[in-house]
């Protein structure tokens, strides 16, 4: 793809920014394989402002796209897989929705596309489309694969048009390069733009924040800005592998909006011993500079929980942000309770590299068999 090319679709006017973080100015990221220089609680960037009150929900603006998104974001891997079914999936997208929520994740290869077809069918009932943000993943790291894989989510999704689309699982060094490649997946997504299937454009990771940092490094080389960029924002995540130490200046000082997931990493963090509450994970990552913070709803307690969470979040100064993450210190320096950093448990994509694309037919022509 032609570097204009890139600059005529990637490079959106800015928009209103997310709340401003207290901090006076975000660190200097460090160069590609070397470790922050600090992991003080205190460096950590945080919000002043909660953001836009409506009922009994919080919005805050994602990045330059403008767009006014709520902090709290259902998770679509949680919202197709027992305990719940169609109906009791749909019904509680739907109280979601009701009730304020209007982002809503997703991604191609959630529970063998169950996620996106129970979200599709209840978003075609009853105008709840209007009400929502959809985002959705694809793995495809080929233009032919990720069209295809877009083209899947659609169908699903039952729209015509995704809001937010994201290369999944920015796991490797060479997964940027695949994508901004000549006939990679970047390509893809530009032309689905161009063509009006989608509006925005981001990734995803969950394994090293250096990952993260050479996927914006390439993207800028190729003259192409990110709309998004979702990454796993935790109580522990602030003394291993920091993507909120590492990622986030970055991702605020190019006005890129930052979604964050694994807040509670599927719940093993709780399972650790360290003795954090629910809410306080979920405030921690509202205390964070970010437009969106994902979590897995698969009941009405749960859902409950999220608007509590809500409720009472007030953001938190230096030295209380350093007193919360203070607790999981002991059990969060190896990573050994974030799985996705340290296993490939949580990485579809290792499982099933087909979904990738293989190797490039740059490495095929170099090493042949």
């Amino acid at each position: 793809m032609k570097r204009r090319d890139f600059l005529k679709t990637g490079l959106v006017g800015a928009g209103a920014t997310i709340a401003a973080p207290a901090a006076a100015a975000p660190p200097a990221a460090p160069a590609q394989g070397q470790a922050s220089t600090s992991l003080d609680p205190h460096a950590l960037m945080r919000v002043t402002d909660p953001g836009e009150r409506r009922g009994d929900m919080l919005y805050r603006t994602l990045g330059r796209t403008g767009e006014k998104v709520s902090l709290i974001g259902m998770g679509g891997f949680h919202l197709g897989k027992p305990p719940l079914d169609q109906k009791s999936s749909i019904k509680l997208i739907h109280a979601g929705l009701d009730r304020g929520i209007n982002f809503l994740d997703n991604c191609w290869d959630y529970n063998k596309g169950n996620s996106e077809r129970w979200m599709g069918l209840a978003l075609a009932q009853g105008g709840y489309r209007k009400k929502a943000f959809v985002m959705t993943k694809i793995d495809g790291r080929t233009k032919e694969l990720a069209t295809k894989q877009l083209d899947e989510s659609l169908k699903r999704l039952k729209l015509d048009t995704i809001d937010l689309v994201q290369h999944h699982e920015i796991l490797r060094f060479d997964d940027p390069d695949r994508v901004f490649g000549e006939g990679g997946a970047m390509e893809a997504l530009v032309a689905a733009k161009q063509a009006g299937k989608l509006r925005f454009i981001g990734y995803t990771g969950h394994k090293d924040p250096r990952v993260h940092l050479y996927m914006l490094e390439v993207a800028k080389r190729k003259g192409f800005a990110f709309d998004s960029v979702q990454m796993p924002l935790n109580v522990m995540d602030a003394h291993f592998r920091s993507f909120s130490h590492l990622v986030v200046p970055v991702a605020v000082k190019e006005n890129v909006g930052i979604l964050a997931m694994k807040t509670m990493g599927d719940g093993v963090i709780l399972k650790s011993g360290a003795p954090v509450t629910p809410i306080e994970c979920l405030h921690y990552a509202m205390n964070l500079p970010v437009s969106v913070v994902i979590t897995g709803i698969d009941s009405d307690k749960i859902l409950d929980q999220a608007f509590e969470a809500v409720k009472t979040f007030k953001p938190m100064s230096g030295d209380q942000v350093a007193a919360l993450v203070g607790k999981t210190a002991q059990y969060a320096a190896e990573g050994k309770y974030e799985l996705f950093k340290t296993t490939n448990h949580n990485d579809g994509t290792a499982k099933h590299p087909d979904w990738l694309g293989g190797e490039t037919a740059a490495v095929k022509k170099l090493a042949p068999g």
